[in-house]
């Protein structure tokens, strides 16, 4: 009997063992927040990037960006960050990504990995429209403003000379522009994007712009840390994504409907 009892007692065990088993719930594996990278723009330099009236960054390169990062499944903060240094910020962590419209050159990836390209760019000049300039090698004896450490300083370095007093640099597009009306300057050099959009938003000051077959042509990419590959494959599969879709077709007509591609 007594060990009739104890294999009873057994299957009873086993039984009740089972029972509780099988009622335990699945095990649901966390899942992480995406992380939030935090993306530097210099936002004076419209219509890439630029202050609307509640102080918040907005413009082509942050809609493009927002939409890279919902497709490449990650978050996103824009933080307004000076041009000159920018690539400073980047290297000492301080920011992940730079999208600011930014022209890839051999010299920069010495320093920084980029995207795909996602913008093709060139340099224009801008004079009075009573100025007789018609071509870049005419300013060789004006006085010329650039906004610092940009592609439209190097090539105007190399034309004028790099200590040549006659170049102005200043830390934006915006004071460079003003830097013109004001007379300070007979002329500017910037990206086309930006003085096209100048223009277009300031009639009245008289500016006309000039297209030199001088000036290369320029790619924007997106910048992140030497070496941060898993990041890059983030913002390339969006940015992928997005030209696929149509996406960056709809956010390239919103800002540049009356500018060839």
């Amino acid at each position: 009997m007594k060990r009739i009892f104890n294999l009873s007692l057994c299957v009873l065990s086993a039984a009740l063992l089972l029972a509780a088993c099988g009622k335990q719930e699945p095990k649901t594996a966390a899942v992480a927040e995406p992380k939030e990278y935090l993306v530097g723009a210099e936002a004076t330099f419209a219509p890439f990037e630029y202050q609307n009236e509640q102080k918040e960054i907005v413009g082509f390169d942050v809609d493009v960006m927002n939409a890279i990062a919902d497709k490449g499944g990650f978050k996103i903060k824009f933080v307004n960050t000076p041009f000159e240094g920018i690539f400073n910020f980047l290297a000492q962590g301080d920011r992940d990504l730079l999208a600011s419209a930014i022209t890839i050159t051999d010299e920069r990836k010495q320093t920084v990995d980029f995207s795909e390209p996602y913008f093709e760019a060139n340099q224009l000049i801008v004079v009075p429209k009573d100025s007789k300039v018609t071509k870049f090698t005419d300013l060789k004896s004006m006085k010329v403003g650039v906004q610092s450490a940009t592609t439209g300083d190097e090539i105007v370095q190399k034309e004028l000379g790099k200590s040549n007093p006659n170049i102005k640099r200043l830390e934006s597009a915006t004071l460079v522009m003003k830097e013109l009306e004001g007379g300070g300057v007979e002329a500017v050099v910037s990206d086309n994007g930006v003085i096209k959009n100048y223009i277009k938003n300031n009639p009245s000051e008289g500016f006309r712009f000039i297209s030199d077959p001088a000036f290369p042509k320029e790619y924007y990419g997106i910048a992140v840390k030497k070496g941060n590959a898993e990041l890059l494959a983030k913002v390339n599969k969006g940015l992928a994504a997005i030209k696929a879709d149509g996406t960056y077709d709809k956010i390239y007509a919103k800002y540049f409907a009356d500018t060839a591609k």
